[in-house]
């Protein structure tokens, strides 16, 4: 048999050997995810720490077999719809995992929600549906989209920033960052620059942001993006005056491909792989044996997310067909999460803490993401009061 992580990209991916006639029909999971274009190494990463989780598990979730099926939504909202629509009708699937960007959910979650399909997203937490749009059938288990600019807010106050320039992409995701930055930001935002989704020459909008001699920048910028991004903000000597302050510019994905250039950039996230939880280090152990490479928050998430469906699957026997009983199985999870304190809210959003992260030295010719500080702690999103769930 093939290893789980060699198996083809479209192909259905059984999580355990062989099975006998007589044993439990496994439970289908549906994995959605950029796997081809700029974006791939997100949906990647996403997969490889979710597959992680099963094999720990044992090739099973809560003692039972599942099989996971994983699509390529190419970043296109309308593809991501036909590919859910063919999980939920052709395949039965009643678990959808995944989800990298904002869009896509706002386009994936109505559709679950009327086929009462249950969507376990490990990144993508878009403002609506923590709001008004929530619906009991998410469970989100990243972050909402605003948190992680939140906390650089807050850090940019303490630190004196009186004139920040915030950059990030003209969507959905964009907006939410940008809002969540604004919101614990006390001082004057010089200028607020938005871009295309698929810009990669920001060389024009750094020129604007070098004339307004800020204290400091605030930019969002994920995937292939965020590295130009980087370069060219050191290249025009921007880096050597002005802090850099990011939401998923700097990770496990983009740092093998940046090395120095990112050095000094500070990242607001709610996980970083020297957090001391002890399920955080056997994390990162197991996952740097088994890629080769350092994981990144969206694998780190991703194999929460595992972890949730392994207690939440157990606590119900594999009976995922009772939807009452697994939804509150998953709102009840308690697993060992790689970031330590974590809980659902009322809209079925985290409950966390926010940390700092800067780029560093480490070692000869290395980089690495280091904990600067935690400015908030047991942290509900901003929109939680506008969802009629409690």
């Amino acid at each position: 048999m093939m290893p789980l992580k060699a198996l083809p990209a479209a192909a259905l991916l059984a999580a355990a050997c062989t099975l006998p006639a007589f044993a439990q029909t496994p439970v289908r999971i549906g994995f959605l995810g950029e796997f081809s274009g700029p974006q791939a190494g997100l949906g990647q990463d996403m997969y490889d720490g979710f597959m992680l989780g099963i094999r720990q598990a044992g090739g099973k979730l809560g003692g039972v077999p599942v099989e996971v099926l994983r699509e390529d939504t190419q970043l296109k909202p309308d593809v991501a719809v036909q590919v859910a629509r063919k999980l939920i009708e052709k395949e039965k699937v009643p678990i959808i995992a995944g989800i990298t960007f904002s869009n896509i959910m706002m386009s994936v979650q109505p559709l679950a929600t009327r086929r009462e399909v249950f969507v376990i997203g490990t990144n993508a937490g878009p403002s609506p549906i923590a709001g008004d749009k929530c619906s009991p059938y998410q469970f989100i288990v990243s972050r909402q989209g605003d948190q992680q600019a939140e906390v650089l807010g807050k850090y940019a106050t303490q630190r004196g920033y009186q004139r920040v320039v915030m950059m990030a992409p003209n969507y959905q995701a964009g907006k939410d960052v940008l809002a969540g930055f604004r919101r614990y930001f006390k001082n004057e935002v010089v200028e607020e620059i938005h871009t295309p989704l698929d810009q990669f020459d920001f060389s024009a909008e750094l020129s604007r942001v070098a004339a307004h001699k800020p204290d400091a920048v605030f930019a969002f910028y994920p995937g292939s993006p965020g590295v130009n991004f980087v370069r060219q903000y050191r290249q025009l000597g921007l880096a050597e005056r002005t802090p850099l302050m990011s939401v998923a510019v700097v990770d496990g994905v983009s740092l093998p491909a940046l090395r120095e250039a990112a050095l000094g950039v500070l990242l607001g996230s709610t996980w970083g792989p020297d957090l001391p939880a002890e399920a955080n280090r056997r994390f990162v152990s197991a996952f740097e044996a088994a890629y080769g490479r350092t994981p990144s928050e969206y694998a780190a998430t991703s194999y929460d997310a595992a972890r949730l469906l392994d207690a939440a699957i157990g606590a119900v026997k594999g009976n995922v067909a009772d939807k009452p009983a697994f939804m509150a199985a998953l709102k009840a999870a308690r697993f060992d999460s790689v970031r330590g304190n974590f809980k659902f809210g009322n809209n079925h959003f985290p409950i966390q803490d926010l940390h700092v992260f800067q780029v560093v030295r480490d070692g000869e010719n290395q980089v690495a993401l280091k904990t600067v500080e935690t400015p908030m702690k047991g942290v509900q999103d901003a929109y939680h009061d506008g969802c009629t769930m409690r």
